[in-house]
């Protein structure tokens, strides 16, 4: 059963929307237009819904709740999710809960962001890094806007 979708306010004109864990465009405000921020999570069995057949570049964030470098990092993935909205979905994944999802794509240690674009990962780095260190990363991955 998959979870409902989540509801967030548009950074723009702060109408709530629905935000679809899958969908292959962009997430776009149903009131102003805006992009949106998007942010979700998936689980072993919603990982193909959420990332490999997305049309957007997406990064995904393998983390766990008792990792003190992924909660140090968590926010900047958060505001990676707004501030490349149009341009990147953000999808966390729990590995405690999620074991299947680290097996099959060889995550060894969290946290692990993966970069995937096309239905393939493209990119990947390992281990808490500064947030301009990050965004850098994230940037040169996806290329020139």
């Amino acid at each position: 059963m998959s979870a409902p979708d989540l509801v967030t306010p548009c950074p723009s004109c702060g109408a709530r929307n629905r935000v679809p864990r899958g969908g292959r465009g962009r997430l776009r405000c149903a009131a102003c237009h805006a992009d949106l921020p998007w942010l979700v999570e998936a689980d072993d069995h919603t990982f193909d819904e959420a990332v490999v057949r997305s049309k957007l570049p997406v990064l995904v964030d393998v983390w766990a709740q008792w990792c003190g470098p992924c909660r140090a990092i968590a926010p900047v993935v958060e505001q990676l999710s707004r501030d490349m909205a149009g341009r990147l979905k953000v999808v966390k994944v729990d590995a405690d809960r999620s074991p299947a999802v680290s097996r099959r794509h060889d995550v060894r240690a969290i946290p692990t962001l993966l970069l995937w674009r096309d239905g393939a990962e493209a990119a990947r780095t390992v281990g808490a890094v500064p947030a301009a260190q990050l965004r850098t990363w994230v940037e040169s991955a996806l290329g020139a806007p």
